[in-house]
């Protein structure tokens, strides 16, 4: 399939970043009441994909995000979605859990999308680009080559410094890995917002999104943790009869498999994350990159 690439407007000093909702409709709420409560217009909302995943309420998060009316891309998901794969296209180990476990959930996901839905999930960009504070970004939700590649904190820097190449981007805007972390290098930028639609591994039943902020000198980075209903959330689940290990996930905040994981990353598994205790900063005249 042809790269879908589409280029914005950003006419704002600030932005809210989420991805990952995975059909979770009581978290989609609590990032929408986290948009009114601090006055985010839904020109100044970007979605990182996976709108559809592992939860119970496709349909109804799909139409949400219609009627909100902010920027989205796609991700694997709804590319696998609309090209009537019966896979999700999620980059797990063949026969391992995950992938046994979206034999459930996927197939869920097909019979509860209207063809509407899927029409509007097909013409969706798998990348977008904008200006943001007179830098360039580009928001994809895996790599440039294959949209389920897995990037995360762990990675090496060469790999996605080789991004941000292919993407002529000064700051990278990605999901599809499910935790949420900044790598800078030489004033460049990876940020991952993480997702909110399961839990961060961290032992929590939190979620997570960003923001960014312009100010006089720099871009302010700040994340953000949600709570919302993970006991109607994970009720769903079950009465649905999608994974149960997934259902439990949401209330113990722990993955059921650590697969797709690094060393690194897999290592945390259970450790609080506290990356809203930080305001990181990408300067503008990026000779210098910090966290406050």
């Amino acid at each position: 399939m042809e790269k879908k690439i589409s280029r914005i407007d950003i006419n704002s000093s600030k932005l809210l970043i989420f991805g990952g909702v995975y059909s979770n409709l009581q978290a989609l709420e609590a990032v929408q009441e986290f948009a009114r409560t601090n006055h985010f217009s839904k020109e100044e909302i970007i979605c990182t994909g996976d709108i559809v995943a592992y939860c119970a309420q496709p349909e109804e998060c799909v139409k949400s995000i219609v009627d909100w009316g902010i920027h989205s891309i796609s991700g694997n998901v709804e590319i696998q979605l609309c090209t009537g794969s019966d896979d999700c296209g999620c980059n797990f180990n063949d026969g391992s859990r995950c992938d046994l476990f979206s034999r459930q959930w996927f197939p869920f996901a097909k019979e509860n999308l209207s063809e509407q839905s899927i029409q509007w999930m097909s013409q969706l960009p798998e990348f977008l680009s904008f200006d943001f504070s007179g830098k360039r970004f580009a928001v994809i939700h895996g790599t440039v080559n294959e949209t389920a590649g897995y990037i995360f904190e762990s990675t090496p820097w060469k790999e996605k410094q080789a991004i941000l190449d292919q993407l002529n981007a000064e700051v990278v805007l990605a999901g599809h890995c499910g935790l949420p972390f900044v790598s800078q290098n030489e004033g460049l930028a990876w940020l991952n917002a993480g997702v909110i639609g399961m839990p961060a591994n961290d032992g929590t039943d939190r979620v997570w999104c960003m923001t960014l902020e312009e100010s006089l000198e720099s871009i302010k980075v700040q994340f953000h943790t949600l709570e919302y209903d993970t006991h109607e959330a994970s009720a769903r689940m079950r009465e649905n009869k999608l994974p149960a290990e997934y259902a439990k996930t949401l209330l113990t905040g722990t993955w059921d498999s650590n697969e797709i994981l690094p060393k690194q990353e897999a290592e945390a598994q259970g450790k609080r994350i506290d990356l809203e205790k930080t305001a990181f900063t990408i300067p503008k005249t990026f000779k210098e990159a910090a966290a406050n």
